[in-house]
């Protein structure tokens, strides 16, 4: 799971949370023209433009409160980026599974990279002893 997966499920819960005991933000949060992925891209450019790199959970909460309260609120562009999330990620079974044949796959991959490297510098060593023979004779 990358980090902007984790980051969009941390405010997500957050905000599921918030509208359980909050019933004014409960119905900001059910309008129909508001989603979660608005919700993130929405923050990220809000940090994007504030110039810092870290913030507090409040700040973050807050900007997602937000975003839901106001009805004309520029979202802005979805963007490529890397979120790095300080809370502890907790991920399903199937997700574990996954992430394990990732890295299974990953390390089979160098492996097998490491392989066809030996094999190469091999037959290109023996290629230069094959010409080196051939000049001296």
């Amino acid at each position: 799971m990358n980090g902007t997966d984790h980051f969009k499920r941390t405010i997500q819960a957050y905000l599921d949370n918030r509208a359980a005991e909050d019933k004014l933000f409960s119905a900001s949060y059910n309008k129909p023209n508001k989603n979660i992925d608005d919700c993130v891209t929405y923050i990220l450019n809000w940090v994007q433009k504030s110039g810092s790199n870290g913030f507090t959970d409040g700040e973050i909460y807050s900007q997602a409160v937000h975003y839901y309260d106001e009805d004309d609120i520029e979202v802005g562009k979805p963007m490529q980026c890397h979120v790095v999330v300080n809370h502890a990620v907790e991920l399903t079974d199937e997700e574990k599974a996954e992430a394990r044949q990732q890295a299974i796959r990953q390390y089979q991959a160098e492996e097998l990279r490491k392989l066809q490297n030996r094999s190469k510098a091999k037959a290109s060593q023996k290629t230069n002893a094959q010409q080196v023979e051939l000049t001296l004779f």
